[in-house]
């Protein structure tokens, strides 16, 4: 059986669609054994791809081919996770918000009240 790249990382529940899959290999953010490929290469048991998903690096060896989206329990039979272990110093919560206190019956923030709050966080 003959699977296109894009189709088994979107079988293998890497990307939340074949789209993102294959826009990610198109930009170089996925890998064939350290090497920029195509998105229509056929995918052979034995080959790693590593990928570096939101911040977060992962390598991937095929076992099994696998053409249709399944249930994470079955697509994680079909590839060995090679990924290393992320310290928790570069784990960081994707989003971290400084709680402001608004009085009540303001109102939604405006555009500058908005301003105001994010660089208020960036700092």
């Amino acid at each position: 059986m003959e699977v296109r790249a894009d189709t088994y990382l979107w079988a293998v529940r890497m990307y939340k669609s074949r789209t993102l899959a294959s826009e990610a290999i198109k930009n170089g953010k996925v890998k064939l054994n350290d090497q920029n490929f195509k998105a229509s290469h056929f995918v052979k048991i034995g080959e790693r791809y590593s990928m570096s998903i939101s911040s977060v690096k992962k390598i991937i060896e095929v076992t099994g081919i696998i053409e249709k989206r399944q249930g994470f329990e079955i697509a994680k039979q079909h590839y060995i996770d090679h990924s290393p272990i992320p310290d928790k110093t570069e784990i960081q919560p994707s989003a971290f918000f400084v709680t402001t206190k608004r009085d009540k019956g303001t109102g939604r923030p405006t555009k500058k009240d908005r301003r105001d709050i994010e660089g208020f966080n960036a700092d």
